[in-house]
């Protein structure tokens, strides 16, 4: 009866079959199991791929090349000290906060933000220069700390000298800037001495003493330490 049972079609002899089945076959039947689902993320990937590249290629660049040839007459105004125009426009031409809507999402418009608010900070509208430079993506760029170092500026004009100081403290976070950083440490300790921690401020001016002796902010530092009782 057992070797009856043995060689019975529906027995036990296809499991011994399916034992025997090499590793490929397996993956091959899992394959023709799942093959709906897989092909169908294949194709999903295939053309989120095809998408991108085509976004890139067929709208992004050339918005960009539009962004950069609309922005060099508001930069020409900008350097011309035409603030303004560089902001508005001169009816013809844009401005800043004209690319920033029509070219949003593209470098050039990020890079109007910075423009825009230094516009806004020279002309005293403190407020929108606050916004603009918020607005402006520097991460990564030489510009990054400079719009830090703005923004500290523009709160300080508002009498918010604790948020000057954050903006301030970000702006001399690269220590191998020896422009920007002995320049916002400079600032910083004097407001350190305008609230009255002289202690802070102190910290600000020995580091450019200590880390930037050839920056102009170097010159008239031990001055400055000397008012506070640090001496030579």
């Amino acid at each position: 009866m057992a070797n009856r049972a043995r060689n019975m079609p529906g027995a036990t002899q296809p499991i011994k079959e399916l034992q025997e089945v090499p590793a490929l076959k397996k993956l091959e039947a899992t394959y023709e199991k799942s093959k709906k689902p897989i092909n169908t993320i294949f194709t999903i990937l295939i053309v989120a791929i095809v998408g991108y590249i085509s976004y890139d290629k067929l709208y992004k660049a050339p918005l960009e090349e539009k962004a950069g040839t609309a922005v060099s007459y508001a930069q020409r105004y900008f350097e011309m000290d035409s603030l303004n125009r560089a902001l508005n426009g001169d009816g013809q031409h844009n401005g800043f906060l004209t690319i920033i809507k029509k070219y949003g999402g593209t470098k050039v418009g990020n890079l109007s933000h910075y423009y825009a608010g230094i516009c806004y900070l020279k002309t005293g509208d403190f407020n929108n220069a606050i916004k603009q430079l918020k607005d402006f993506d520097g991460k990564g760029t030489m510009l990054e700390y400079l719009a830090w170092g703005l923004l500290g500026d523009a709160y300080m004009e508002t009498n918010n000298s604790k948020q000057a100081l954050e903006y301030y403290t970000k702006a001399t976070g690269n220590k191998d800037d020896n422009s920007t950083t002995p320049t916002y440490l400079q600032r910083a300790g004097m407001v350190y001495e305008l609230n009255n921690q002289p202690d802070e401020a102190k910290k600000m001016y020995m580091r450019i003493r200590d880390e930037y002796p050839k920056s102009p902010q170097a010159r008239d530092i031990n001055k400055s330490l000397a008012k506070l009782g640090v001496l030579e």
